[in-house]
């Protein structure tokens, strides 16, 4: 049952991350997940790819430019639950506080825009990839699926997340709002390239979209951004030319309620720091009571969805039965059971006294045969 009597305040990160460093990048969010939990903070959200920054080299030149990039960018990429992450684990439980982080995932040799959800008690309940990578964005990143839409029961609230562009896909909206998500994290980067001759890519538009979401599916809105500044210009800009392409400032995070309301008063476009606002669930309720757009205000008679949230993946083992053991389990499911299989490995290596690296490879992962069923609610 999904309970609408929480009150908690939530934190909105709008901040530069140390570009292409993982580890100082997750030292500094540390440091910001301190200051907010100081300040009663019980959810904290951090911008898209904040670690180790947005590559904003997609957009400034051409592929072979661009290469000299890469390598440095996957090495302070993440794995799910790596030693790094770890280290936002062990601060969200130490302060007691939940966060959405963005970060750029490494699975082999590619990557992924990934949100990663981190309880008060530093468990990862959940991981999602951005569903489709805009643009240039295709270049670095690839592709989730349907099991990255999703919602997180967390102590004070139902959850859910996107990143950036995903907040002008229509149909991607819609799945969320049936999964009765009352708390959006809207990671987004710092929308300054090109700027001010893309109205699109303007911290006007963008904004626009992001309070669109929150009057659409009565839900409130946690917007983080990342800012450019000087130390980006070093990093990305190595002629004038691109210099222009990519202004300083471009942070803009929002807190909106589900009726639309403004939360909070922003930062300015330059300058880093954490927007705060109170969160009353029962508010979603007086917004829900005009309008519900997959509830009462629904027409599944005439407009409906197809939602396919299988964890697809381009090899599939087949299991005894004949049935996929891996489409129907989340990443996290997924994760989990190779922790599992690792820790058995391990003990079972300890009682021959053959401690030693331990690689984990598919036939250590259990065969759990499962066919996937959408419920109700669409979970």
């Amino acid at each position: 049952m999904v309970s609408y009597t929480s009150t908690f305040k939530a934190a909105a990160v709008q901040a530069e991350p140390v570009w292409l460093d993982a580890d100082a990048t997750i030292e500094k969010a540390i440091k910001i997940m301190d200051e907010a939990a100081s300040n009663g903070a019980q959810l904290i959200a951090f911008p898209e790819v904040f670690i180790p920054g947005y590559p904003f080299w997609a957009w400034m030149g051409d592929q072979k430019w661009g290469l000299k990039f890469l390598l440095k960018y996957h090495e302070n990429s993440l794995e799910l639950g790596d030693e790094r992450m770890r280290r936002l684990q062990v601060a969200a439980r130490r302060n007691n506080i939940a966060l959405v982080m963005g970060y750029s995932e490494r699975d082999a040799g590619s990557r992924y825009i990934s949100q990663v959800f981190i309880d008060e008690h530093g468990q990862i309940v959940a991981n999602r990839r951005k569903l489709k990578p805009t643009h240039v964005e295709r270049s670095v990143f690839g592709e989730g699926n349907g099991s990255d839409i999703l919602t997180h029961d967390f102590s004070f609230g139902r959850v859910g997340g996107l990143n950036c562009w995903e907040h002008m896909q229509p149909l991607t909206k819609y799945v969320m709002f049936s999964l009765d998500e009352q708390v959006h994290v809207a990671s987004w980067p710092p929308m300054s390239v090109f700027q001010p001759d893309i109205v699109q890519l303007s911290v006007e538009a963008n904004a626009t979209v992001t309070r669109s979401y929150a009057i659409e599916g009565q839900v409130f809105v946690v917007g983080a951004t990342q800012v450019i500044g000087p130390s980006a210009v070093e990093v990305f800009c190595d002629t004038e030319e691109r210099q222009a392409m990519l202004p300083l400032g471009g942070g803009w995070a929002r807190m909106y309620g589900p009726d639309g309301s403004e939360l909070a008063k922003p930062l300015a476009q330059d300058a880093e720091g954490i927007l705060y606002a109170d969160i009353d669930l029962s508010h979603i309720l007086y917004a829900k009571a005009a309008a519900d757009p997959t509830g009462h205000y629904a027409r599944a008679d005439v407009l409906s969805l197809n939602f396919d949230p299988r964890n697809h993946t381009p090899v599939r083992y087949v299991g005894a039965d004949g049935r996929s053991e891996i489409e129907a389990r989340s990443r996290v499911e997924n994760f989990r059971l190779k922790q599992l299989s690792e820790q058995h490995r391990v003990n079972e290596l300890s009682a021959v006294g053959q401690i030693g690296s331990i690689p984990i490879t598919r036939e250590h992962v259990p065969m759990l045969a499962a066919v996937p069923v959408i419920g109700a609610e669409g979970r």
